[in-house]
């Protein structure tokens, strides 16, 4: 059975903060959605130089390499959540502060090609993990940053959420306004 298959998220399937990248998903297949959207994400990069990937729209805020890096990072702990939870491991999962993890990256210090890169693997993997999931699943629930959340509500927080990134690194960002 295929994501299609799956259906959308029942509203108690989602925590509340999330609910706004699933509803950046209007698609009813998250996995063709991850598989097209790389290919739109890193055509949107591909133009900018080093010193473009290091600005900052304002002070305190992420250089366009640190949202790059956040995104992999992001869609590793959720992909990883997916996983745990569709193999039916109730351990419930702990939450992550994306706000510690940018600076300890160091994402400033890597060529954006590399990024890129590094995203377009997270994105493979992650393609490859949801194509193993069958209706069951996809259905299955766990806890997470303790808030119930099912595996396909992962399925879509994953390009919601990039999508999100893309409309700010466009609107923020200036990024292919050229």
């Amino acid at each position: 059975m295929t994501a299609r298959a799956a259906g959308r998220p029942a509203p108690d399937e989602i925590p509340s903060h999330y609910v706004g990248y699933i509803e950046r998903v209007p698609e009813s297949d998250p996995v063709s959605v991850c598989a097209s959207q790389i290919e739109e994400t890193t055509a949107l990069l591909r133009g900018l130089s080093e010193k473009d990937a290091l600005y900052r729209y304002e002070r305190g805020k992420w250089s366009i390499k640190e949202v790059v890096g956040h995104l992999a990072d992001t869609e590793r702990i959720m992909a990883y959540r997916a996983l745990r939870i569709a193999r039916g491991d109730m351990t419930p999962l702990p939450s992550f502060d994306e706000n510690a993890y940018v600076p300890v990256g160091k994402f400033d210090s890597r060529p954006l090609s590399d990024l890129t890169g590094e995203l377009r693997t997270v994105r493979a993997a992650t393609l490859a993990l949801f194509r193993t999931f069958d209706a069951d699943a996809w259905q299955r629930r766990g806890i997470a940053s303790g808030k119930p959340i099912s595996v396909r509500a992962l399925g879509f927080i994953i390009p919601g959420h990039e999508r999100h990134h893309l409309e700010v690194l466009r609107t923020r960002y200036g990024v292919g306004a050229h």
